[in-house]
């Protein structure tokens, strides 16, 4: 566990050095516990995502970094069976934004999304995420 909490704290001064360089996401720890993060991501330009600031909350597991964060149900490769340790919270985090840019219709999260890009409706795959966006991840006017 000692590894993990150096490899994490120099993680953190690394993201607190990078707050400039990377304005598309913001990663924070939780003041009590070193395994506990939270970032702000913002969607990618030119996607439906654009404009939204999306909120994930990564728990580390003890054995990081060879154990990847648990993030919910994002299916991305790199949190499952293609991990390496050489992966940061940083880099999980710009692994997502490409996601989003690029979405993988063969493991969706929403299967009425992945039906919509498997089926090549592009523009109803788009409507779709917009409306979520704006719903979710926007903040409310007013």
């Amino acid at each position: 566990m000692q590894a993990s909490r150096a490899r994490l704290f120099k993680e953190y001064k690394e993201v607190q050095r990078e707050k400039v360089a990377d304005p598309d996401i913001q990663l924070v720890c939780d003041d009590t516990n070193i395994f506990k993060w939270t970032a702000l991501i913002k969607g990618p330009s030119e996607t439906p995502y654009e404009g939204g600031v999306f909120q994930l909350a990564f728990a580390v597991p003890e054995p990081y970094p060879l154990q990847p964060p648990q993030t919910g149900e994002i299916c991305l490769d790199i949190l499952k069976n293609a991990w390496s340790p050489a992966w940061t919270l940083q880099s999980v985090c710009r692994a997502i934004i490409a996601l989003m840019a690029h979405p993988e219709p063969d493991s969706p999260l929403n299967c009425d999304s992945g039906n919509l890009l498997r089926s090549g409706d592009v523009r109803g795959f788009n409507s779709m995420a917009r409306m979520y966006t704006r719903l979710a991840a926007m903040p409310k006017k007013g």
